[in-house]
């Protein structure tokens, strides 16, 4: 049957207008499922647009906190929640809920195992709680990031498995059918100058209907949508971004380490190419990466290419210089207090900024914890301090268990470690307060001392 008579068929084209008639008029329903730092912000841009949105999570605090109109993200004010539940949102953790929606999109964590290999856990748990419930003719978008093929190797037969229906494949438009798409997030948290809606979407579909739908569902809240073939080139679309940034990174980072040995200031050094208007991006060195995304997906794409026989080794070079970045914080902050006949065993030690990134409340893959975790394993008696957090407790990968220190009478620390630059720090006056201060993000750029070491 080719495709021109399988559009004709009556039922089918009900579905189709069906779904992109609630679209355009606002009356269809969207769940986020997942309602972290990708999640929320993409049901309040559906709430602003007017659809009726419903949260899901499985975090009690979470659904709790949103109900009563509160936020645990910094950048999305109160004001923003309350004002979205006057439009509707909605937020539970029953996913029986997810048979009233018209599309669900799945926004869960997909980290690293210890092994640094791809951990689904929670794209496969969410596919078989909400299976279940799919109905005909409903939307499922994954927005996580993961390895090319997820989509339609993991997620698709999981929900097939658990539902009566099927994925729709090819131009099939016919009955018992639900429509499935990947579509990457692209969140920048601290980014104030690029507007949510600016960012293009991109989108793949398992079928042609499927990017249809989900083009249609985007298009709504985004200025642009990019249809590519299929979920797997939209998952790869995702890793190219951030293998690049995580490959320049990474070059960035060694330029560094060489150019300390030979006396260059390397932030000089970047300022001054950054000034040539073509051929060159600024990338800059830092303590190590952290974040949802660039220190994990290179291991992601590294994982798959090996299903295929290859080798990427440029890029699993690039995830090691950069997960080799705390390691030199390490050694530099050895041999800053060796110069002050100082040894590390029982040193004080202040880490200003456990954040991965400056003026952000996301601890993930921070590689301020790695550094603690590090200092501590040699003795070191360390405190912290970030305006973000006043405790680090249980997360991932660590159990450090500590309350934020006050930011006075710095000079009782032997050192001042400046992990993440926020703005709120008055820079000049903890290099006055300080005995020694190390510096991972040229924060103290300007500042003439000689309690000033940069790394």
């Amino acid at each position: 049957m080719n495709s021109d008579t399988v559009s004709t068929n009556p039922a089918s084209i009900g579905i189709e207008d069906s779904f992109l008639t609630r679209v355009s008029t606002r009356t269809a329903r969207v769940g986020v499922i997942g309602m972290g730092y990708v999640g929320l912000p993409l049901a309040l841009l559906f709430s602003e647009q007017h659809f009726r949105v419903t949260g899901f999570d499985i975090d009690p605090r979470k659904v709790a906190t949103l109900r009563a109109g509160g936020s645990y993200i910094y950048r999305i004010p109160p004001t923003e929640i309350q004002a979205a539940r006057d439009r509707g949102l909605s937020v539970t953790a029953d996913y029986a809920h997810i048979a009233e929606m018209d599309a669900v999109i799945i926004c869960v964590p997909t980290p690293l195992n210890e092994s640094r290999e791809p951990d689904l856990t929670a794209i496969c748990q969410t596919a078989q709680a909400l299976a279940p419930s799919i109905r005909e003719g409903q939307l499922i978008v994954l927005e996580s990031t993961t390895y090319p093929g997820t989509t339609e190797e993991v997620l698709v037969p999981i929900l097939e498995k658990g539902s009566a229906l099927k994925a729709a494949r090819g131009s099939s438009r016919s009955e018992g059918h639900f429509y499935v798409a990947f579509s990457p997030e692209r969140e920048d948290p601290g980014n104030d100058t690029v507007a949510r809606r600016d960012i293009p979407k991109v989108i793949g579909g398992l079928n042609p209907t499927a990017a249809e739908f989900a083009a249609e569902l985007y298009g709504s809240i985004f200025n642009q949508t990019v249809r590519v073939s299929t979920p797997a080139a939209a998952e790869m679309t995702k890793l190219l971004e951030n293998i690049y940034r995580c490959v320049n990174i990474a070059l960035v980072n060694e330029m560094k380490l060489l150019a300390m040995r030979m006396g260059i200031d390397i932030w000089e050094v970047i300022e001054a190419a950054k000034t040539k208007p073509f051929g060159f991006h600024a990338f800059y060195p830092g303590p190590g990466l952290g974040g949802h995304c660039i220190p994990v997906d290179p291991f992601y794409l590294a994982w798959k290419a090996k299903q295929f026989d290859f080798q990427p080794h440029f890029i699993e070079l690039a995830g090691e210089v950069n997960t080799n970045m705390p390691y030199h914080v390490v050694a530099s902050l050895v041999e800053a207090l060796n110069r002050r006949k100082k040894t590390l065993n029982g040193a004080r030690v202040l880490v200003l900024g456990v954040a991965y990134k400056k003026d952000v409340d996301d601890l993930r893959e921070s590689p301020s914890l790695t550094i603690i975790e590090l200092l501590r394993n040699q003795g070191a008696d360390v405190s912290y301090h970030d305006p973000f957090f006043p405790h680090i407790g249980k997360g991932r990968k660590y159990n450090l268990q500590m309350d934020r220190a006050p930011l006075v009478r710095l000079n009782q620390y032997d050192c001042v470690l400046i992990i993440t630059d926020h703005s709120d720090y008055d820079y000049g006056k903890i290099v006055e307060d300080s005995q020694l201060v190390v510096d991972t993000r040229n924060a103290t750029r300007g500042i003439t001392s000689e309690k000033i070491v940069r790394c």
